[in-house]
């Protein structure tokens, strides 16, 4: 679990970023493959990984991060017409972590209320999937799920295995397992005592 968590925390920071470069830098041209120099012009456009591009970022705004085409227009717009259908491991495997990693970096802060719409859309998607689908099939959609979404055994999705799980314990017990039983203190008749009132006579 331990190593499979590291792998994929270096995995997303190796996620290519698109930035553009607010000032020239001298001797890193390699950077930039178009670049006839040792240096990248201000106002360079550049791919770069996200560790390299966050740390230009915050150390003295260097460059300034566009907004990567998972988050833009038209993914959200296929989003909206139906999340399950979208394929979200090509556009970015580690979609919702770099997502909330880019939040605080961009100008864009509707990618917060989008990453949760996703979220909450192909979450139900996939509960409803999991009560639905036998145990020896597995959904289309299965393949479309992202690291964070398909974290589980044979690389099917946590969330959907246990789903499917608890729906087949249900389904166990409704057709005979132990059933809850009366405890036996709740079995026991009490008088009850009514309180003494003023005399009447």
């Amino acid at each position: 679990m331990t190593s499979s968590w590291r792998r994929s925390v270096f995995l997303l920071w190796l996620q290519p970023i698109s930035v553009v470069f607010q000032v020239t830098a001298n001797g890193v041209g390699l950077l930039d493959p178009g670049a006839e120099s040792n240096c990248v012009e201000k106002g360079a456009k550049v791919d770069l990984p996200f560790w390299l591009a966050h740390g230009l970022l915050t150390l003295d705004q260097t460059v300034s991060i566009n907004v990567p085409p998972c988050f833009t227009q038209k993914t959200r717009k296929e989003i909206q017409a139906d999340a399950a259908c979208v394929d979200l491991r090509v556009r970015c495997p580690y979609f919702y972590e770099l997502g909330c990693k880019i939040v605080p970096l961009v100008t864009n802060k509707s990618i917060g209320l989008f990453l949760r719409y996703a979220f909450t859309s192909r979450y139900k998607e996939i509960l409803s999937k999991s009560h639905s689908s036998s145990v020896m099939t597995v959904p289309k959609f299965v393949p479309r799920l992202t690291r964070e979404e398909s974290r589980g055994k044979q690389n099917i999705s946590f969330l959907f295995e246990s789903a499917r799980d608890s729906m087949t314990a249900f389904k166990k017990w409704r057709v005979g397992g132990v059933r809850m039983q009366k405890a036996s203190i709740l079995g026991r008749k009490r008088k009850t005592k009514l309180p003494d009132g003023p005399s009447t006579s």
